[in-house]
């Protein structure tokens, strides 16, 4: 009786050919946040960057973005593209935040609440470089980036793709986002992020967002789709595309993910005071540029602090110090009233057990800072450099847990079990209990990839590593993906508009 109670709770929580796992579900994190600084250390550190835009600055290269902080009161000038900001100006400008939003998928279930306690996985986003067990370490490429997204709308615990999960080096570099774009409208229904490099880029994810929900620009306005990461080039610089990208994201309404790029002791101090100083001081300074662009544009307050290695310069991520610097960018991300991003990161070269510690650190840290969007929370390895297809499933499996722990503790007449505990007395068991026959299928969380059996059931199953077991996984949800149905008029317009693009792109040389 009880083997074939745990047989149909496994074909419940099959997804895909036998594979364990949780459904789509909204994550809301209950617990109230960890903080690391006291409140006067916030004040601190607050008007420490406050002091810092007001004295040094930032050097903004984008000229239109320097136009608009001139015409707002800030300091320009010219020659050096040097912008100084008055505080009361900060203080002002970034009051109109909004602290939560909506962002739109293709699926409606599927759409996604910035903030309020929400808490959003996204797939890792941006490497140059693609590996799995047996083709290794190989340059990002579209069918690996195609079959990369078919795993992430697979993983149910993913909330959201993360923005072209390799580049698609073999596709012509200006336009490549378009094929990118298409892509992730077609393989996905959960929602994806849209690339910034430039307002082109931006500009053309909106169009074809348009085309997909069947709704205008104007009412994308109100009701975001898209959404970017900008990066400032630390310390205290802002480059042209982040720039326009900026500015093209905030004026369409679209949430921008604003994240200083401080690496203590190369860019940025080398105390963590000092380096929250300088990625607050950008962050607030990128903040206050969106809403002149655009007031109530919907913004996150991006936490990216991490160290270098001191001996070799390498960078160095899931570390104490990166731990301690997102729970406190939670901290400051709070003082503002603006929903806080951060990251699941490892330095590991490999899937191994170093990458499973960096990235438990960065998790936890981050998810108990009080973040809403967890960038690269599944799949990022070498710092970012490249995207594991066995990465994705450990990390879905962490998720997955995360999600369980979150989720709160029934307390209740049946849950105290009070009854139970006196029927069975000292020395006797709760296997056969009425209260645990009740209960049992759905009393524990049951993992995807780990393998609980014993040594010799392990052994004699082959002896798998959980890396062998993950890519496995892999490829069976990559063998039973089933695409999400779309409109053939929705996905024809679609191809006419990026084949339109293309032409145009390549006659603008």
């Amino acid at each position: 009786m009880a083997r074939g109670s745990v047989n149909r709770r496994e074909r419940r929580l099959a997804e895909s050919a036998g594979i364990r796992q949780m459904r789509f579900a909204h994550v809301e994190n209950r617990y109230r946040p960890i903080e690391v600084m006291s409140a006067d250390e916030v004040e601190a550190i607050h008007h420490a960057s406050l002091r810092l835009l007001r004295d040094t600055g930032m050097e903004i290269m984008h000229a239109e973005s320097r136009g608009l902080l001139k015409l707002a009161g800030a300091d320009v000038d010219e020659a050096t593209q040097r912008v100084r900001f008055d505080p009361a100006m900060i203080e002002e400008t970034i009051r109109t935040v909004p602290s939560s939003f909506t962002l739109q998928a293709r699926d409606p279930a599927k759409n996604l609440r910035v903030g309020d306690g929400s808490l959003i996985f996204a797939a890792t986003g941006g490497p140059a470089f693609v590996s799995d067990l047996e083709r290794g370490r190989r340059a990002g490429n579209y069918a690996d980036m195609c079959d990369y997204i078919r795993v992430v709308q697979s993983l149910n615990v993913i909330h959201q793709e993360g923005g072209c999960p390799c580049e698609p080096t073999d596709l012509p570099p200006d336009s490549r986002h378009l094929d990118f774009y298409l892509a992730a409208i077609r393989l996905t229904d959960k929602n994806w992020q849209c690339w910034a490099l430039g307002g082109y880029r931006v500009e053309d994810a909106i169009d074809m967002l348009s085309i997909t929900l069947g709704q205008s620009r104007e009412e994308l306005k109100t009701n975001p789709a898209a959404l970017t990461v900008i990066n400032s080039n630390s310390p205290l610089r802002l480059d042209v595309p982040m720039g326009e990208g900026l500015v093209t994201m905030a004026r369409a309404g679209q949430p921008v993910a604003l994240t200083p790029f401080t690496l203590s002791g190369a860019m940025s101090p080398v105390t963590i005071a000092g380096a929250l100083t300088q990625q607050n001081a950008e962050a607030l300074a990128l903040i206050a540029l969106a809403q002149i662009a655009r007031a109530g544009a919907p913004v996150l307050y991006g936490g990216f602090t991490s160290n270098v290695d001191m001996r070799t310069g390498a960078p160095a991520f899931g570390t104490p110090e990166y731990a301690k610097a997102q729970i406190a960018s939670g901290q400051l991300a709070r003082r503002y009233g603006v929903p806080f991003r951060s990251s699941n990161v490892t330095a590991s070269n490999v899937v191994d057990v170093q990458a499973a510690y960096e990235g438990g650190m960065s998790l936890w840290s981050t998810i108990m800072g009080g973040v809403h969007l967890i960038e690269h929370a599944a799949g990022w390895l070498e710092g970012g450099l490249t995207a594991s297809f066995e990465k994705l499933v450990l990390d879905a499996e962490m998720l997955q847990m995360m999600r369980s722990f979150l989720s709160p503790i029934p307390v209740d007449e049946g849950s105290l079990a009070v009854d139970t505990i006196g029927d069975v007395g000292p020395g006797g068991h709760f296997f056969g209990t009425t209260h645990t026959l009740a209960r049992f299928e759905n009393a524990f969380y049951e993992p995807m990839l780990s393998d609980w059996r014993n040594f010799e059931t392990w052994s004699e199953s082959g002896a798998r590593s959980g890396t062998e077991r993950a890519n496995a996984i892999w490829k069976e949800l990559l063998r039973t993906y089933e695409q999400p149905p779309l409109d053939p008029a929705i996905e024809e317009e679609l191809e006419a508009f990026v084949a339109r693009r293309k032409t145009e792109i390549a006659a603008a040389g």
